[in-house]
């Protein structure tokens, strides 16, 4: 999803962080990373690479990215397969770096991958979608959100763009009047965090929003935030908008409950994660409010069961990143159907299979709310924005 900053990782770490990680379907998703081994597969399989952090700073997303993909496998394969045909998933690391992307990406080339499922984060998936544009090899990004991550004609992605987060967070906070002041904390340094700002702001005017402060701060001067929200305060903000992601969420809502600062605090996807930080008083998040296409106490049959499945085979609750990867499964399998494509197929002829069935198919998933996900040529979704409270150190539909 998202352009997120490399975190201080432990460099002691540096060995088990290069080692790779098989993910077959016939067997639990390991959380320790494996050598994989670069033996062909016989052709009447399915073969779905996956790429994204399951170590370092942005493993929670890439841990529920990997989990949830695998589940779907799983099940699909349990149920017959697709057209009577198994899928191998095999994900690799990439620690949210570039390099280490398109190094996995290459790593599943070798092994013999027909479509990639991923990556996780913003910044390797525009890297390796340089290189799979190159190659025709289909993309299909669960959680990449800049619009720079899809530009080639075979890359579609799941999640909402940036620029459309901004305008959508602009229109439910208008239209649930929410507040008419609205002050804005976001990074320059950050493309993820800057596109949502941009269309956030021009969209506010057309819902009667007045942006009162909005204040930068870059990845070099992300740990004291008293000026921005001291301007903020003094301008009268009634609510706190945050695009950017949860570390510095925390952060800000630590700071802003100590100058006994108190407006309403509405994020975006990058907050989601604030419950995980460590050292974290949860009750600070209580009533913020962020906008996800999903949420794990949703009534909704579907994602009852799929929460249910996720907290008995992974002891956790799933989060957004894990709902679209899993609806990016299913779509997957979908396409494949629509365009009759076949396990002996080449990688590029494959794409070209897929891209075009992409555009034809409609599905609920997850994260398709009321009207579905659909995708237009481009490769953006469609499909219905939601918003969750924090209540009692949990997310609430709202």
């Amino acid at each position: 999803m998202q352009t997120f900053r490399r975190s201080r990782y432990d460099r002691r770490r540096g060995i088990m962080r290069k080692l790779t990680k098989a993910v077959s379907v016939a067997a639990a998703v390991a959380m320790t990373a494996t050598c994989f081994s670069t033996t062909a597969f016989a052709d009447d399989t399915f073969k779905i690479g996956g790429i994204g952090p399951i170590t370092g700073g942005a493993a929670v997303y890439g841990q529920a990215v990997m989990n949830a993909s695998q589940m779907a496998a799983d099940e699909i394969n349990a149920a017959g397969g697709i057209n009577g045909y198994q899928i191998e998933f095999n994900f690799q690391d990439d620690e949210h770096d570039a390099e280490k992307s398109v190094n996995a990406y290459n790593t599943l080339k070798d092994w013999g991958m027909q479509m990639l499922l991923g990556t996780v984060t913003s910044t390797p998936c525009t890297a390796v979608e340089g290189e799979a544009a190159n190659d025709n090899m289909f993309l299909l990004t669960p959680s990449g959100s800049a619009v720079e991550s899809i530009s080639g004609d075979n890359a579609f992605r799941v999640c909402f763009s940036d620029p459309n987060q901004g305008t959508a967070a602009a229109q439910y906070i208008g239209e649930h009047k929410l507040a008419t002041k609205v002050a804005i904390i976001y990074d320059s340094s950050d493309v993820y965090s800057s596109g949502i700002t941009q269309n956030f702001t021009a969209e506010a005017a057309n819902q009667g929003i007045e942006i009162v402060s909005s204040e930068a701060f870059t990845a070099d001067n992300n740990k004291d935030f008293s000026v921005q929200l001291q301007k903020a305060k003094d301008a009268g903000a009634d609510l706190l908008f945050l695009p950017i992601y949860y570390q510095e969420d925390s952060i800000i809502l630590k700071q802003a409950d100590t100058m006994g600062y108190k407006p309403k605090f509405f994020g975006v996807d990058g907050m989601d994660g604030i419950l995980t930080v460590e050292n974290f008083d949860t009750k600070l998040a209580e009533d913020v409010m962020l906008l996800t296409p999903f949420a794990a106490d949703a009534k909704d049959k579907t994602v009852q069961n799929f929460v249910k499945t996720y907290k008995e085979k992974y002891k956790d609750t799933p989060n957004q990143f894990a709902a679209d990867s899993y609806d990016a499964v299913y779509a997957l399998k979908a396409a494949i159907e629509e365009s009759k494509a076949t396990t002996d197929m080449s990688a590029s002829d494959m794409c070209d299979a897929l891209k075009g069935a992409m555009t034809k198919i409609k599905m609920q998933g997850l994260t398709g709310g009321e009207d579905g996900l659909t995708w237009n040529e481009s490769g953006e979704v469609t499909k219905s924005p939601k918003a969750v409270i924090i209540k009692n150190g949990a997310y609430k539909a709202m």
